[in-house]
């Protein structure tokens, strides 16, 4: 059994930290500590700040000024649009492959880095002699349209978040076609979900139309369900006026041939 003095450490040990407002170095205490903004005057980027500590009471005052901006080239690709565009960032800010941030109100991600001494991942803003982004907001999407023999390439814009699923039908304007495999890179699937954003093509065929095809007997009827022939049904049923019209029953065969013995 453990003593009640372990406990009472724990306890100390794991007390709460005190919270301090407007955390800053108090000259007179040599410390950080809490203080009361008096006064509050912005100056240009930055701020001009009276202050109050809350530990020996002396009023002192505090600049605050940001960083030089640097001014960034940026290359900025819409679909199959491009444009230069120059962004203000702070010199000490640095910026990092995959950054979402918003320009001309739209999202724009970051896809390349460059400094004179080549490409990375990340880089502070003085270094940066030309970055790349890609629009973030709207995707654009691969496709290759299959109808019989023939393809043809295409694209899809669609908005951020969007998903598709393979086997299932989309509308592309006055037609429906059925996304045959989607093609992420890592693979093709051919019943999973994927998000527009990790689609590399998207494999669309031409939706069999059932007045093209017409089953003749219940058994061709079943198996063209099957092979998606007629669109989806779980439990095809044969109307009973087709099948008095084309299929007989087999009393009334074996009667005809009774009667041509």
């Amino acid at each position: 059994m453990r003593p009640m003095e372990d406990y009472d450490d724990e306890e100390d040990f794991f007390e709460e930290e005190e919270v301090l407002e407007n955390a800053v170095l108090c000259p007179t205490c040599d410390d950080v500590t809490g203080h009361e903004i008096l006064r509050e005057r912005e100056m240009g980027r930055g701020k001009d700040f009276l202050l109050r500590c809350n530990e020996c009471t002396s009023v002192n005052e505090l600049q605050f000024r940001p960083p030089p901006l640097r001014r960034v080239p940026f290359m900025l690709t819409d679909g199959p649009d491009s444009y230069m565009a120059t962004i203000d960032l702070d010199s000490d800010e640095w910026l990092d492959l995959g950054d979402v941030f918003e320009h001309d109100d739209m999202a724009w991600r970051i896809t390349r880095l460059e400094s004179k001494e080549g490409t990375s991942e990340a880089m502070e803003a003085t270094k940066i002699i030309r970055a790349v982004a890609l629009r973030q907001d709207l995707l654009r999407v691969k496709i290759t349209k299959t109808r019989g023999e023939f393809s043809t390439p295409d694209v899809l814009i669609v908005d951020q978040g969007t998903t598709f699923k393979a086997s299932t039908l989309i509308e592309i304007g006055p037609q429906t076609w059925r996304i045959r495999a989607i093609h992420t890179g890592e693979g093709r699937t051919l019943r999973g979900t994927v998000d527009a954003s990790k689609i590399k093509r998207m494999y669309l065929h031409e939706p069999p139309r059932p007045e093209r095809f017409a089953p003749k007997t219940p058994r061709e009827r079943r198996q063209a369900w099957k092979e998606g022939k007629l669109g989806f049904n779980p439990n095809p049923i044969l109307p009973k006026e087709i099948i008095k019209k084309r299929v007989k029953s087999f009393t009334n065969r074996r009667d005809k041939k009774r009667r041509r013995k």
